[in-house]
């Protein structure tokens, strides 16, 4: 069993995803696939990619469900609506996936919150992976190793990169900006204002592993008489108010 070491400087190093702007374009799988396999956990296996039983090493994965919100979180008029759900390691505060490490490969950095693998001490056990209830951990069958998210650990620290390019690779290509970076455990920072904002919440907060990363639920979805075109007018007349009435009523939602 591992121990968890304490957190020696209070930042909890982190993402924020946005279930509402999230279009599940998968930008943020393929750059992730892309920057690990030539950087910190690489190579990442692909088996038979093209046939029909693909299977790989992916640390990022995007699932897409049709929910019925009755009110809350994503509630409103519509009835239904699609909401895309990325998934990765959440590096939460209480990771199991730690503590049940026989050999001390999975750990927890005391200096950013970051959960990591070190391959050399790792055995292929997979007792991480049933412990994870995200289903964040990837077993390498090419390697006998289990693999991760780092949080692109590789390039969030490498001071050859411009200051504005250190974030995961997920974050960087993701065109509705829907993922962010930051410290979590600074509530002054831009990550952390956003979820107090929003009302960030823990995926399955009842498991006590306190997660650092956020979700951001979606917001309420518009009504259809909000964002209907405007009727014809006999003529044209009162074309100019009845436009300025439908501006007035979307900005006053």
């Amino acid at each position: 069993m591992t121990a968890i070491a304490p957190n020696t400087t209070g930042r909890k190093l982190g993402l924020v995803i946005d279930l509402d702007t999230c279009v599940g374009c998968h930008a943020c799988a393929v750059a992730c696939k892309e920057w690990n396999d030539g950087g910190h956990m690489a190579p990442l296996t692909d088996e038979d990619p093209y046939g029909r039983e693909p299977f790989g090493v992916w640390f990022n994965r995007v699932h897409a469900f049709e929910t019925q919100p009755e009110s809350g979180c994503g509630g409103g008029p519509a009835s239904t609506r699609t909401v895309h759900f990325p998934r990765s390691c959440l590096h939460c505060e209480q990771p199991d996936c730690v503590t049940v490490c026989p050999t001390g490969a999975s750990y927890k950095r005391a200096e950013d919150g970051i959960v990591l693998i070190d391959e050399d001490q790792c055995i292929g056990c997979k007792l991480c992976s049933w412990a994870c209830p995200y289903g964040a951990r990837e077993y390498d069958s090419h390697s006998g190793t289990m693999k991760k998210c780092t949080l692109c650990v590789d390039r969030i620290y490498n001071t050859n990169l411009p200051p504005a390019e250190r974030r995961p690779a997920c974050v960087m290509v993701c065109p509705t900006s829907a993922r962010l970076f930051g410290d979590l455990g600074d509530p002054g920072s831009d990550v952390s204002r956003r979820v107090a904002a929003r009302g960030g919440v823990d995926l399955l907060p009842d498991l006590g592993y306190r997660p650092v990363n956020k979700y951001l639920p979606p917001r309420e979805r518009r009504a259809a008489a909000d964002t209907a075109p405007l009727p014809d007018a006999p003529g044209g007349a009162d074309i100019g108010q009845r436009l300025l009435g439908w501006v007035d009523r979307l900005l006053s939602r």
